[in-house]
């Protein structure tokens, strides 16, 4: 089967293409951040507190954000979100280039590209069924998108590790600023055929409640959109506590963090390009499954190792379970939610993923304050080993629900 099927689809091509130099230097710059915050700080709770402020929008934003994109041109409004966050990136570049070290500033620019991400995350997502020419590739395209994504999560916080050591931290936030420009000539040079926009009569928050009655409605949804919560409150925010595991507990610099990044990211690719080479009619629930179970045991692994290769491996285990266990819910809801549900569905996704991490990180950052750096990880592999018995203990019991009601129905036909 060819990995790179959905790439026959130009548009497709041209934001896989467009977004992957994009994101590694949004990786360098999120792994220059934290190190410099760290640097200049050395306090984990205002590592959490960078993490919280960048993401917290997502939590607030996210479902109104899905029924906005599906009332407008949602080509024009991820041009709009890729100029925002050029304008964003170039700020905090000049601030770093004049040493201009404002701990506030830094948190604010991150503010602000938080809340463009609540709509441009959902709007490229939305977006990738119209993107894909054959309806057959797009898990392949979703998987893929995943892969870019993760590897640039490698390529990035190993870029940022080689320049914070050599040039310093001004030329990682510059180098992201530059990076928007080939997603710019991307997304000009796409052709992409929209629905057209159908202006509704109802009022976008009528639009709110009408996604989360579809939501908790279906029980699948909701059930896999709470296993999410769960991760990415409690578990997926460990990652917050590195800089510490680097600096701290491993004696190292900012490029023993940067190989700490880069081993979780290589374990995603790792799982990314399975899921991408999986066949259609995978039970995606399976998957997500073991791919918790992964997760959260090589969180528990990884707290107590003592030796940095050791550990990087654990890293490595901990991104292949997070990557599979987020893509799968993600390719579950885009080809199980009704099409014009979907934006609606993913942005109670995004929501779920990155809009509960900023209220983990800071919970994160709290507890490593109390109890230290390596017993808040083992909590998190542990809280998360404990939500996927309890996943799967519901999953059981639904099925029983239902065999008992499939026999029932058969009786009174007989």
């Amino acid at each position: 089967m060819n990995i790179f099927r959905s790439l026959k689809s130009r548009n497709f091509r041209l934001f896989f293409y467009g977004q992957s130099v994009s994101l590694i230097g949004t990786w360098m710059q999120k792994t220059a951040v934290c190190w410099l915050v760290y640097r200049l700080t050395n306090s984990a709770l205002l590592l959490g507190v960078v993490s919280f402020v960048s993401l917290i929008p997502s939590l607030l934003l996210s479902p109104y954000a899905g029924s906005y994109i599906e009332r407008h041109n949602r080509y024009r409004i991820l041009v709009i979100t890729q100029i925002i966050s050029m304008i964003q990136a170039g700020a905090l570049a000049m601030m770093i280039l004049f040493r201009n070290y404002n701990i506030p500033g830094i948190i604010l620019l991150s503010l602000v590209q938080g809340i463009i991400n609540a709509f441009d995350v959902t709007c490229r997502q939305s977006m990738m069924a119209e993107m894909v020419e054959e309806k057959d590739d797009l898990p392949n395209a979703i998987a893929l998108n995943s892969t870019m994504a993760n590897f640039a999560r490698i390529a990035g916080p190993a870029l940022a590790g080689i320049i914070l050591s050599t040039f310093g931290e001004d030329f990682c936030f510059l180098s992201n600023f530059l990076s928007y420009v080939p997603v710019l000539i991307s997304l000009f040079m796409m052709k992409i055929v929209l629905p057209p926009v159908v202006k509704s009569e109802r009022s976008i928050w009528m639009e709110l409640r009408e996604g989360f009655n579809y939501i908790s409605g279906d029980n699948d949804l909701s059930s896999l959109l709470l296993m999410l919560t769960a991760s990415s409150l409690f578990v997926i925010p460990f990652n917050t506590l590195m800089p510490v595991f680097a600096k701290d507990l491993f004696n190292g610099d900012a490029k023993t963090f940067s190989w700490f990044e880069s081993a979780a990211g290589l374990g995603s690719i790792i799982s990314a390009i399975y899921m991408a080479n999986l066949k259609g009619g995978k039970d995606m629930v399976k998957i997500m499954i073991t791919a918790s179970l992964i997760f959260a045991l090589s969180l528990i692994l990884l707290s107590y190792a003592a030796w940095l290769p050791l550990a990087l491996l654990f890293m490595l285990l901990s991104g292949i379970g997070m990557m599979a266990q987020t893509s799968a819910i993600n390719t579950y809801i885009q080809t199980h939610a009704i099409p014009k549900m979907r934006a609606r569905a993913i942005s109670y996704y995004i929501m779920a993923y990155q809009g509960m991490i900023p209220l983990g990180s800071l919970l994160t950052g709290v507890l490593a304050h109390f109890v230290g750096p390596r017993l808040t990880v083992c909590i998190a592999g542990v809280t998360g080993t404990v939500a996927t018995v309890v996943f799967v203990s519901y999953q059981r019991k639904k099925l029983r629900i239902t065999n008992c009601e499939l026999r029932n129905n058969r009786e009174i036909i007989a």
